[in-house]
């Protein structure tokens, strides 16, 4: 048997929630819940995992939904699909930060719902797929001073370590995103962490690795490189402020 894509559904108009929890349930996908607060959310997930995030943007309480998203992103990587009603340039540039999946305006269609949920699918699968490749390919990366010697297609390619903006957590790999290209390690982040130079890079969360030198701005919980919003961890952002004094 199939096993059933979850969802969660974070949205504070609860006639509008549970259309959309009936409507995803007659599309053959499981609802975890309907959750009215971002910060209840919060709590929700540190012991349930959906597959996918409905989250509303514009929620009552704490957190709007952007705000819960970056929290969310400092623990753990959900994909999530917004609803919104109405979004206004401002919000979109936040919200693109949080790198959805999708948005979905409101009043929308079971149409429109449906073809967010399977575009999402879509991507998550493609993901996968590039995981396993990369497993084939194990080749473990040459770590030099200024370079890194990384697998791509047949060839190892040499990656220099001012090009590289930040490396991501994907499970059990990585991902280097450089000036070019991105990359993807078959190495755990806390195994590359051990390895890389530390006058240049510093892991600032779980999930990330960041190019001390590619910092644009310092947030109250984020940083910015080339307009990708990465999150600190509190306990390390202290480290991060007296490691760009010495840069």
């Amino acid at each position: 048997m199939e096993k059933k894509t979850k969802i969660l559904i974070v949205e504070d108009e609860m006639v509008i929630a549970a259309n959309i929890s009936l409507q995803l349930t007659e599309l053959g996908y499981e609802v975890t819940g309907i959750i009215p607060r971002g910060e209840d959310a919060l709590i929700h997930l540190e012991d349930n995992k959906p597959d996918i995030l409905l989250l509303d943007i514009n929620l009552k309480g704490k957190l709007d939904g952007i705000e819960t998203a970056l929290v969310m992103q400092q623990t753990c990587n959900i994909p999530i699909i917004y609803l919104t009603a109405n979004i206004d340039d401002a919000h979109f540039n936040r919200a693109k930060q949080t790198h959805p999946y999708g948005f979905i305006s409101k009043p929308f269609k079971k149409l429109d719902l449906q073809r967010a949920i399977e575009l999402t699918i879509s991507q998550l699968q493609t993901q996968s797929l590039e995981l396993k490749s990369a497993q084939k390919e194990s080749t473990k990366p040459f770590i030099l001073s200024d370079s890194i010697f990384v697998r791509h297609h047949n060839t190892m390619v040499k990656v220099s370590i001012e090009d590289i903006l930040y490396i991501e957590a994907e499970r059990n790999y990585c991902r280097i995103y450089s000036k070019a290209k991105e990359y993807l390690l078959v190495m755990t982040l806390k195994d590359l962490a051990e390895k890389l130079p530390p006058k240049h890079f510093l892991r600032v969360h779980r999930s990330f690795i960041v190019n001390l030198s590619q910092i644009n701005e310092i947030a109250t919980s984020h940083i910015v490189i080339q307009k990708k919003a990465i999150p600190i961890s509190k306990s390390l952002k202290e480290e991060l402020l007296n490691r760009l004094q010495t840069i």
